[in-house]
């Protein structure tokens, strides 16, 4: 009797593992399709979004859709999304999951679900991305990005900055600081997402191949090549 019971703990045990680990691919697979909403909704903004010369020079975006804010003006905030960079061609990477969390200063007050998009415009900010974790305005300089989509991006901007950070509340894009926010790869979303280990900088670099359900990610992407 007692070897039956076991037998049954064993195989509920099993299924509830499998459970579990449908339940976080389904989850992180609505996280993409959140990502790519939000990609989509950039690539198509109207003249108030981010400006086109910043996307056409862009060697990586990071994507955060619904990042949380707690607390008024000074308090906590956490996202996780996904990360992509472009090739020595100019295509695009499969997908690497992200997280991001730290002080929330600068974020709106009273908005507690911001989608994020991070811009990174040279091969340094991209050589921080790359890491497993590094921190904002610490080891890589970011800086709020210009508005305007038919405006000249700002000079200095394109020029000092390592990365542009932005936020969009209510589907209005503007500027936000994210200074002293850690960024790191999230290896248990990739796990989830490719079915095994993978390590983020291959992704990144394009030597991994990107998983079936990242192709509506991919063709948000592709809007940015395919807009002029």
């Amino acid at each position: 009797m007692n070897k039956k019971f076991g037998m049954i703990l064993a195989i509920a045990s099993t299924l509830g593992m499998m459970a579990f680990a449908a339940d976080r691919e389904a989850k992180v697979q609505d996280r993409l399709t959140a990502a790519t909403d939000t990609l989509t909704d950039m690539m198509n903004a109207s003249d108030h979004g981010i400006p086109h010369d910043l996307l056409d020079k862009a060697k990586c975006i990071v994507v955060i859709p619904g990042m949380k804010k707690a607390g008024f003006i000074i308090g906590a905030k956490y996202g996780s999304g996904f990360a992509s960079c472009r090739s020595a061609g100019g295509a695009w990477s499969a997908p690497a999951a992200m997280s991001v969390q730290g002080g929330s200063v600068g974020f709106q007050i009273g908005a507690s679900d911001t989608d994020v998009v991070i811009i990174v415009m040279n091969d340094k900010g991209m050589d921080h991305l790359l890491q497993d974790k590094f921190t904002l305005g610490g080891e890589g300089s970011i800086a709020a990005g210009p508005v305007g989509r038919t405006a000249s991006a700002e000079t200095d901007a394109m020029m000092h900055a390592e990365m542009l950070s932005y936020s969009r509340s209510r589907g209005l894009f503007a500027g936000v600081s994210l200074e002293g926010a850690t960024l790191h790869k999230d290896a248990d979303a990739d796990r989830e997402l490719y079915g095994r280990d993978v390590n983020s900088r291959e992704i990144l670099t394009g030597t991994v191949q990107p998983p079936a359900g990242a192709s509506a990610f991919e063709s948000a992407l592709k809007q940015d090549a395919g807009r002029h």
